[in-house]
């Protein structure tokens, strides 16, 4: 949970924009998870706003469907149900193979120099087991390849997606080995892309989200209850 004895930031200074993209950003790096109440009282009194700007704030995430909002409840991350993520991780896998297959199609010199220097970069955190900051390089990773898509509705599309599974993704990593696998698997992606391999391009990245792997059966089955809804 982020501290909530931060100092205050000036109501003056903070518009409603800048309070959607600041739970925003807590949320996708998922320090609010799946089913955490954000109170208006508690918001207001953190950031040192009055209650107009953290209920449009709050509406803005709602429509963004990173918030849910429950009549004479309040607001809560919102969560995601099995089915959900399945549909989710399955259309995931299509726009992720679309991007790969644009980039290496597309892709300039000195982006394909990026990609991989970005990739090897994240060895060390593999290494040394440090899942948060390659879940960091991951983000980084992939949105290269988006922009490398040079589709500005493309990448913008696949980013949303990606930041509404960022809390279920993050989870993904510390499965047995997958911070190893996932490592290699970019190492793959990156040599087709850089080869301009769009088959091969397209079918790695889609396959490496894909749901048809048994790891993502095991990932479901490991996922805490408590940030699942299962009222679905």
């Amino acid at each position: 949970m982020p501290d909530k004895s931060s100092p205050k930031t000036s109501a003056t200074n903070m518009s409603s924009r800048d309070l959607r993209r600041q739970l925003e950003h807590e949320i996708v790096l998922g320090e609010l998870t799946p089913g955490t109440r954000l109170d208006e009282v508690t918001l207001t009194e953190r950031f040192g706003v009055s209650r107009t700007p953290v209920r449009e704030a709050l509406q803005q995430l709602s429509m963004m469907q990173l918030v849910e909002i429950r009549p004479r409840r309040g607001a809560f991350v919102k969560k995601m149900s099995l089915r959900e993520l399945v549909d989710m991780f399955e259309v995931m896998a299509e726009l992720e193979g679309t991007c790969g297959r644009l980039a290496a199609d597309r892709m300039t010199d000195e982006e394909r120099d990026t990609l991989r220097e970005l990739h090897l970069a994240s060895e060390i955190m593999v290494k040394e087991r440090d899942y948060d900051g390659y879940y960091r390089a991951n983000v980084a990773f992939h949105e290269a390849i988006y922009k490398g898509s040079h589709n500005e509705f493309l990448s913008e599309q696949t980013k949303n997606l990606r930041n509404r599974l960022t809390p279920y993704r993050r989870l993904q990593l510390r499965q047995s080995n997958r911070l190893t696998n996932s490592f290699n698997e970019h190492g793959e992606i990156t040599e087709a892309i850089i080869s301009g391999d769009k088959t091969l391009a397209e079918q790695l990245l889609s396959t490496h989200v894909t749901v048809q792997r048994g790891s993502f059966n095991d990932f479901l089955a490991s996922l805490p209850m408590d940030i699942i809804d299962q009222t679905a």
